[in-house]
């Protein structure tokens, strides 16, 4: 008898061996795949979020001496440092990576590096070939050649005119109450904003007392140190009457003194080339420096920009000659130093005011 396929048709059964396999293969390959997305997203996640917040905050640091091509660095903790050389800068090639303190470079900003100086350290750089000059914040270690005392970030050269040369001839200044008081907050844990923001606010004398952010580290010993010093200060009446006499002869010096801290009569001396007399004293002593951000044809554009930068300090606006029209100056301040209105034009400028400068009345 034939086998009639259309009469008897026969099931055809798939062999069970080859399915199984390639199915197996096929969800393994499947959670293989959804596995690997999974942990690539988890690492990147963490790596751009843990990094990017800690090199963006950075962190207060002097460091142990090290040695770079044979030669030993050694850096300190120090508030007066002055010192001339070469100056160097770095921008695209060091962008977005992290800086010796653990920030983030960014060529934008107003930092340098600095071989042995602490991190974060305020100093003002002067171009000696051009007279130009800008405050920067140390936050980097460098530059290692040896002619080099500072390198420069991008932003910082062009205001200093070095980017075509590459390289000038500097004068570094050491801002004392400037670099103490973003230490305090660096060591608080407060990152770039914060610090410049401490450092707008000692320029205009409004961070008067860097002592609380000391206080509210150790407590305890700050509490018990201020019980024995009322008794010292009734036990001692007698020289609070002769200390006032002392400055008295010699009236001249003493607005000088309560008025610059003496560091910024010498810093805005040595900057505008004058000598302090007399007349120097008495006008640092009235505030004679102001920031212009601007000169307008009409008084309703000063007095825009003027809301603009309120935040920044007292502003006004006031009515000038210029080319034989009238204009409408924006000013803030005043300022008891060159120093401390440079500061806050530097700020503005970081603020995109690229006209703000230092005058003086």
């Amino acid at each position: 008898m034939m086998y009639d396929q259309a009469a008897m048709p026969l099931p055809v059964v798939s062999p069970r061996i080859g399915p199984m396999p390639v199915v197996r293969v096929l969800g393994t390959l499947l959670l293989l795949g959804c596995l690997a997305v999974f942990l690539s997203a988890c690492g990147s996640s963490s790596r751009g979020g843990g990094a990017a917040g800690v090199a963006q905050r950075g962190s207060y640091k002097v460091g142990a001496p090290y040695k770079i091509d044979g030669v030993t660095y050694t850096p300190q903790e120090e508030f007066n440092r002055t010192e001339t050389g070469v100056a160097s800068w770095y921008g695209p090639g060091f962008h977005g990576k992290s800086t010796a303190n653990g920030e983030r470079y960014d060529q934008s900003e107003r930092t340098a590096a600095h071989r042995t100086l602490q991190m974060p350290a305020i100093v003002r750089v002067t171009n000696l070939d051009n007279g130009m000059s800008t405050v920067v914040r140390i936050n980097d270690r460098g530059p290692f050649a040896r002619s080099r005392v500072i390198d420069l970030s991008r932003t910082a050269a062009q205001e200093l005119d070095i980017i075509r040369n590459g390289t000038a001839r500097v004068r570094i200044d050491q801002l004392s109450a400037e670099s103490m008081a973003v230490r305090d907050v660096a060591t608080a844990g407060g990152g770039p904003a914060e610090q410049n923001a401490a450092v707008a606010q000692a320029a205009s004398g409004q961070r008067t007392a860097p002592a609380p952010t000391m206080a509210a580290a150790p407590p305890p010993a700050q509490v018990v140190a201020p019980r024995p010093q009322p008794v010292v200060v009734p036990a001692q009446p007698a020289p609070q009457p002769v200390w006032p006499t002392t400055p008295q002869p010699p009236s001249v010096e003493t607005p000088v003194a309560s008025g610059s801290g003496g560091r910024g009569v010498t810093v805005a001396s040595l900057a505008s080339g004058t000598v302090p007399t007399a007349a120097t004293a008495s006008a640092l002593a009235g505030g004679s420096f102001y920031v212009q951000t601007g000169a307008f044809s009409t008084m309703e554009n000063a007095e825009r920009q003027r809301g603009a930068v309120r935040s920044y300090g007292t502003s006004e606006v006031s009515q000038a000659s210029a080319g034989g029209r009238d204009v409408w100056r924006v000013r803030l301040g005043p300022y008891t130093t060159a120093d401390a209105a440079g500061i806050v034009a530097d700020r503005l400028k970081r603020s995109g005011y690229g006209d703000a400068r230092v005058v003086s009345e």
